[in-house]
């Protein structure tokens, strides 16, 4: 899509969401968080989403991968 729609000024990002969203319902359903900061605040997530829509043109965002900071790369 960013091949296609680039040209005419579309900006295409994939947008990885690896984590679980801090919400009422994860809560509900998972408890309290056992360790601070280690699910994705909605708020946080937003700005990331922000970020990529107002780049400028000349450094687009193609991809990015959005994770807590306890995420193990193993």
């Amino acid at each position: 899509m960013a091949r296609e729609l680039g040209p005419g000024g579309i900006h295409v990002a994939h947008v990885v969401v690896d984590g679980m969203i801090d919400l009422e319902s994860t809560t509900r359903a998972m408890g309290a968080a056992a360790v601070p900061d280690s699910r994705i605040d909605p708020d946080a997530l937003a700005d990331a989403f922000v970020a990529v829509h107002e780049q400028h043109r000349s450094a687009w965002t193609h991809e990015l991968d959005v994770r807590p900071y306890t995420e193990k790369f193993s």
